[in-house]
């Protein structure tokens, strides 16, 4: 009998790789949100959440000293590099794999495990990427607007990528659990010093906006395909900042929502 795994997993490989050989998905314009009362209900799931527990336990977070925060950030940024150069490579972004490859290997050695981000001292800075452009990339298209519970607002298509990229972090088939441990409590407490650090923005967003829903669907959409653009923009002109232009795209949607 033929090896049925082997077949199967070479029929992925066959098809991951028809859908690769179809270009970039266009960046479409617009709200497709098909099941917006499913999401509304996540939403204030959501927001319930945040209210009583995320909101509170970020302030706390906050209060600790920045330096301490910083490393925090920092480390949990550098354990997801390894993820960050499988996506450059599924994309064919040969040098943004090298940059990160040498992202991860000064910081993990000199930077003290990540803690110290010493590659970017060095000029060497993040390019980020997730499975999610990866499917992008491919051709795959953005799908419906989806609002996760506890998670928050996403698309179909990155909804995807979220699961592939938790599975295939490359970290998490070489390092054993006590370790993998510590990854996921860094990557924890760096998102809630993001809640506290643009907890203004978010507490406008969710509390002071007139639909909450809406104004943060608007915001991710935006802000996403902005982020997708920019990529692109910096794999057709190596001169291109990425971190440049992802800092532009995200503010830029900070400063419609205060308009």
């Amino acid at each position: 009998m033929p090896n049925r795994p082997r077949c199967a997993a070479c029929a992925i490989f066959v098809a991951l790789s028809a859908l690769a050989g179809c270009g970039a998905a266009d960046i479409p314009q617009g709200i497709n949100d098909p099941y917006e009362d499913q999401n509304r209900a996540a939403h204030e799931f959501n927001k319930s959440f945040d209210r009583s527990v995320l909101r509170p336990v970020a302030n706390a977070v906050g209060e600790l000293p920045q330096p301490v925060l910083t490393g925090i950030s920092n480390f949990a940024r550098n354990a997801g590099t390894p993820a960050n150069v499988l996506n450059d490579l599924l994309q064919a972004k040969l040098d943004d794999a090298a940059h990160n490859t040498t992202r991860f290997l000064v910081n993990t050695t000199i930077g003290i495990i990540g803690i110290v981000d010493f590659a970017y001292v060095l000029g060497l800075k993040p390019r980020d990427s997730d499975f999610g452009e990866t499917l992008h990339v491919w051709g795959a298209v953005e799908g419906h607007y989806v609002e996760l519970p506890a998670i928050g607002p996403s698309t179909k298509r990155d909804a995807v990528g979220k699961v592939v990229d938790t599975i295939t972090n490359p970290l998490r088939w070489v390092l054993m659990r006590p370790e993998r441990n510590v990854i996921s409590v860094a990557n924890g407490m760096s998102g809630l010093a993001a809640r506290h650090r643009y907890g203004e923005m978010i507490d406008y967003t969710l509390y002071g906006s007139e639909d909450s829903y809406a104004e943060t669907r608007r915001f991710h959409l935006e802000t996403r395909r902005c982020l997708l653009a920019a990529s692109a923009k910096h794999a057709a002109e190596e001169t291109v900042d990425l971190e440049h232009e992802n800092r532009a795209c995200f503010y830029r949607q900070i400063h419609e929502a205060a308009e």
